[in-house]
């Protein structure tokens, strides 16, 4: 079953390294032109930043891209990258925003000041696994509604959506690996009164 990691937000971070001033954004992206437009969002917020160095990995046609952005080459995109590429993180652009503070860090510094300005962004992101889901209905009795709750969470699901009518309708996106467990402990625990209702599958957070 294929599996991937991504950022789950989009957000931001910051540190101070020797009077230079680092902030690292981060978004989820699907496609080139989704990522160009958060590049140049951050090159606009920051028009007078010293350098907007970025990276973005996308799973489509396995597509890398990085800009030094007017750093020492090999010391700030790629940096940037690497730090996604060893977290496995894809779908996703990194802006590393600099404003210089008056002392040179040096090569060795500026990797290890990108790599770190990367690092926060991701982590300020949220790294999430996705995986292929089933999206499940099931129609349950109110008495039947905490037990449901308990089954779902016992086999990972997670419930997305819940109404309450003369009846409990549960949404509920589980991995499909683990879909015949679902099905197999709800058919247990209600004595085969209820059952899930396929709706569609999608790659969600798992």
């Amino acid at each position: 079953m294929e599996e991937y990691k991504t950022v789950e937000n989009e957000a931001s971070d910051y540190f101070i390294e020797k009077k230079s001033r680092f902030i690292g954004y981060v978004m989820p992206v699907k496609t080139q032109d989704e990522a160009v437009a958060f590049i140049e969002k951050i090159k606009s917020k920051h028009w007078d930043a010293t350098h907007n160095v970025y990276a973005y990995v996308l799973r489509e046609n396995n597509i890398q891209r990085y800009s030094d952005d007017g750093e020492p080459g090999g010391t700030a995109g790629v940096p940037v990258l690497d730090v996604m590429l060893k977290a496995g993180v894809v779908d996703a652009c990194v802006v590393a925003t600099r404003y210089f503070g008056g002392t040179l860090l040096g090569a060795g510094g500026l990797v290890r000041a990108y790599s770190h300005t990367s690092k926060i962004a991701l982590e300020a992101g949220n790294i999430i696994t996705m995986a292929q889901c089933s999206i499940l209905k099931i129609d349950v009795d109110y008495s039947f509604y905490e037990r449901a709750k308990i089954l779902a969470e016992n086999c990972k699901a997670n419930i997305i959506d819940t109404q309450f009518t003369d009846s409990v309708s549960i949404t509920v996106s589980v991995k499909e690996n683990l879909q015949p467990l679902f099905e197999d402990e709800l058919t247990q625990a209600s004595n085969g009164k209820y059952k899930a209702e396929f709706l569609y599958s999608k790659f969600d957070k798992a």
